[in-house]
């Protein structure tokens, strides 16, 4: 018998053993397969084959179920990357398809998909039936097949859609759904032998056909001979004469080419500094050596890091080995794209969410293919399959955004380092800010420093000046919001033609409604949140479960007509800077105003070309962004983090004010930044004003080395979910006394509420590991789950966690 050991989209699940049928052939390592699952066929992966696959022996023997198909003659995802996902299987304590899920390209996975067909039966017992079963049997009265999820809409349709099936007035299959090739294809008409000779065509559109294709060596696509007046009639009677030929052609969907807002930058002529010659030279050391290091280049805003990435990246490429470019948030990725696509040419692919399935698919092809030496994108482009990979450059490696918030939660910079260390690549991670982890990391050797300490031309860090706001309240009520310096700042810059920049790391236009009757709050009925008003389009909305509602005009729980608006975030803030300054160009960047593709990309490029004068926007505007005209940076609330019970507020905050500092005084005028704060004296705030990283990891690290918490320690976070509060806390408990069985090199703490204690209609519990041995923690937590699989289904395990919220 053959085996074949597969992972299969399913969480929670290792990999499963199926027979190959004898009609088959031996299926390769990372091939595609269909496989049964339960009552579904879903693609897996071949991750083992042969005796490596055979299962443990069990009494007695369970029955194999058949491959059902071989998708793939070749591996569809190359050794390394099937390496890399079975680590981050095991290191996230994840199953194994759902590591390898996060590797897959859009459009890789076949599907059985449950439609529902009435039955005679149905047809002549409809009209007798009531209620929800009468409806489902009437959206089926034509005879066509429906997906069942779409029928099952409705509350109640499931148990609904069962019965009728039990009852044989429905029939409910299972057809597969996609293809083994997701390329688009068009068709394509081309001149024959015959075509091109006197062959008596008499017709007015056939020998305009005729002549158009002629002039077409590599024919047309018909759908552009049909805009021009040649219909398809008229291309079957040539194809019936034998004039025309058609034929199917891929076509490779191109983001560079369907994207205006993706310019090819030309690459310029650079002399590098001193200190720049100096850490290339470093790095291009250690790229030759051909062999693993990871490099920490530390270097302030505006040092000039971009560009030695892109004389790296020229090194290595020139010795024919691929790069791998990792950015934190898609609105860089453009930016950056541009200016590697203008120094490599078509050599450069980029992978992120923000393009088409189409488009993800047909880059990620590429790159398979070898077509590409560099590769650009976010967290998931970690798993692009590169082939011979001698760089890996994660920049801004600070940032959150790097870790996954779904299964499997995994760090883009941690697997890339573990990625480089299994391809024998260089590594080298970037940032004015560094993590705490990569910091300490460096100072214990296992990583190597490089340090950029002066921005290029010598040009100054911006000034950054603090404003006390509790003195603002003082004086004006505690509703100010822009204080008297950051106006006078912006007036001031709006009068010399220079640009500004002002943050909130907070969207909306204000954050409660309460009612000043009986003091109710509105608040999500699925999350222990409120709900945040959005004034432009009149709702109040929750931003974890998107549940939204027209803004009320009287209390719901009083009838009272005293609704008051508290709080306030990016829109807000916008509304009184347009009301101060009629005449400013002013735009707004968070996600209520980018949601349209290109959206991003094209407010940022008309803020760079001077078209704006304020950009107003959350974090998404603070890092990596180069705009020189910019003299002015705001900071609305700088302390809005450290009020969470998050032991990162403090290195969030200090990084944020940091980057966001760093946009202002980039071209030839000098910068300034405003910081507004209700605690002027926290040392991550000082810090940050003062441009101080060695000072603020001083005392942030005596600060986690005290409270134990990483990068001292490791921790995993562990989140259990149930319908009821009190449901939930057990189950952790449960959890809890099987951890605490004795004896264990770890120590755990809770279960507790989580701070978030309900989120989309589920309440929730939590408690944490802490300890030195990673690997002992996630064995313990994994056997500890394996024992209560009902648990586990309801259970988010998060190792290495950025944030415990």
């Amino acid at each position: 018998m053959r085996l074949v050991h597969v992972a299969v989209p399913v969480p929670a699940i290792d990999a499963l053993t199926y027979s190959v049928p004898e009609a088959l052939p031996d299926p390769v390592i990372g091939a595609r397969v269909l496989v049964p699952i339960g009552t579904r066929v879903v693609t897996g992966v071949v991750i083992r084959a042969g005796s490596d696959a055979a299962p443990e022996p069990q009494d007695p023997a369970p029955a194999l179920k058949d491959v059902i198909d071989i998708l793939d003659d070749t591996p569809f995802l190359p050794a390394d990357v099937l390496s890399l996902t079975a680590w981050v299987a095991e290191y996230y304590a994840c199953g194994a398809g759902e590591a390898l899920s996060a590797a897959m390209p859009p459009r890789a996975w076949i599907e059985s998909e449950r439609h529902a067909q009435i039955t005679q039966a149905g047809l002549t017992r409809a009209a007798g039936e009531r209620g929800l079963r009468a409806d489902i049997l009437g959206g089926l009265l034509d005879g066509k097949p429906r997906r069942v999820d779409a029928l099952a809409a409705r509350s109640g349709a499931y148990p609904a859609l069962a019965r009728l099936e039990r009852d044989g007035l429905i029939q409910v299959t299972r057809p597969l759904k996609g293809t083994a090739s997701a390329f688009r294809t068009v068709r394509v008409a081309t001149v024959t032998a015959q075509g091109h000779e006197e062959f008596g065509a008499t017709g007015t559109r056939q020998l305009e056909a005729l002549a158009l294709l002629r002039g077409a060596p590599d024919g047309m696509d018909t759908t552009v001979l049909n805009a021009r007046g040649i219909t398809a009639a008229t291309v079957k009677r040539l194809v019936d004469l034998g004039a025309v030929a058609i034929t199917r052609r891929t076509i490779e969907r191109d983001p560079f080419e369907q994207d205006a807002a993706l310019p090819v930058v030309p690459r310029k002529a650079v002399t590098l500094t001193d200190e720049q010659t100096a850490a290339f030279t470093s790095l291009r050391a250690w790229a030759d050596a051909g062999t693993f290091a990871v490099g920490l280049l530390h270097g302030v805003t505006g040092s000039g890091k971009t560009e030695l990435y892109l004389r790296l990246a020229d090194e290595v490429r020139r010795r024919g080995r691929g790069v791998l470019l990792l950015v934190p948030e898609i609105a860089l990725t453009p930016s950056v794209a541009a200016l590697f696509r203008g120094a490599f040419g078509e050599r450069v692919a980029i992978q992120h969410s923000g393009l088409s399935d189409g488009e993800r698919h047909d880059q990620w092809q590429r790159i398979r293919r070898g077509d590409v030496d560099v590769v650009v994108g976010t967290r998931s482009a970690a798993f692009a399959p590169v082939r011979s990979l001698g760089l890996i450059i994660v920049d801004e490696e600070h940032d959150g955004s790097y870790k996954q918030e779904e299964s499997p939660r995994y760090h883009g910079r941690d697997i890339s380092v573990v990625r480089g260390q299994q391809c024998g690549a260089l590594v080298i991670l970037g940032s004015a800010t560094p993590s705490m982890e990569s910091f300490q990391n460096a100072q214990t050797g296992r990583y190597r420093l490089v340090t950029l300490k002066r921005r290029v031309l010598d040009r100054p860090m911006a000034a950054v000046k603090i404003v006390d706001m509790r003195e603002e309240y003082a004086a004006k009520g505690p509703d100010v919001i822009l204080s008297a310096p950051l106006v006078a700042a912006l007036g001031d810059r709006l009068e010399r033609k220079e640009q500004a920049i002002v943050l909130l790391n907070r969207r909306g236009f204000a954050t409660v409604i309460f009612c000043r009757q009986c003091a109710h709050t509105l608040e999500c009925p699925n999350c222990s949140v409120t709900l945040t008003v959005h004034k432009a389009i009149r709702r109040a909305r929750c931003h974890y479960c998107n549940y939204s509602m027209i803004l009320p005009t009287t209390c719901a729980n009083c009838a009272g007509p005293y609704l008051e608006q508290l709080g306030f975030g990016t829109e807000r803030v916008e509304a009184e800077i347009a009301a101060l300054y009629p005449g400013a160009r002013i735009a707004r960047v968070d996600r209520d105003t980018i949601r349209r593709r290109g959206a991003i990309t094209g407010l940022l490029s008309r803020f760079a070309s001077g078209q704006l004068d304020v950009l107003i926007g959350t974090q998404m505007i603070a890092k990596g962004h180069d705009f020189p005209r910019v003299t002015l940076v705001g900071v609305i609330s700088a302390d809005v983090s450290l009020g969470l019970a998050d032991f990162r507020a403090g290195e969030r905050t200090f990084q944020l004010l940091t980057q966001v500092s760093g946009r202002s005084g980039r071209g030839e005028l000098a910068g300034e930044a405003l910081v507004q704060t209700l605690y002027p004296t926290h040392y991550s705030i000082r810090h940050a004003c003062q441009q101080d990283y060695g000072a603020f990891f001083d005392d942030e690290i005596d600060f986690r080395t005290r409270m134990r918490y990483p990068p001292m320690l490791a921790m995993i976070n562990t989140i259990v979910k149930a319908r009821t509060r009190e449901g939930a806390i057990e189950d952790a408990g449960e959890l809890v006394r099987a951890l605490r069985s004795g004896g264990e090199p770890y120590k755990v703490l809770g279960p507790a509420p989580a701070p978030l204690s309900r989120l989309k209609g589920e309440y929730r519990a939590q408690f944490f590991m802490k300890g030195k041995n990673r690997a002992a923690m996630r064995k313990a937590l994994v056997a500890a789950l394996a024992s209560r699989p009902d648990i586990r289904r309801r259970t988010i395990v998060d190792v290495d966690p950025i944030s415990v919220l």
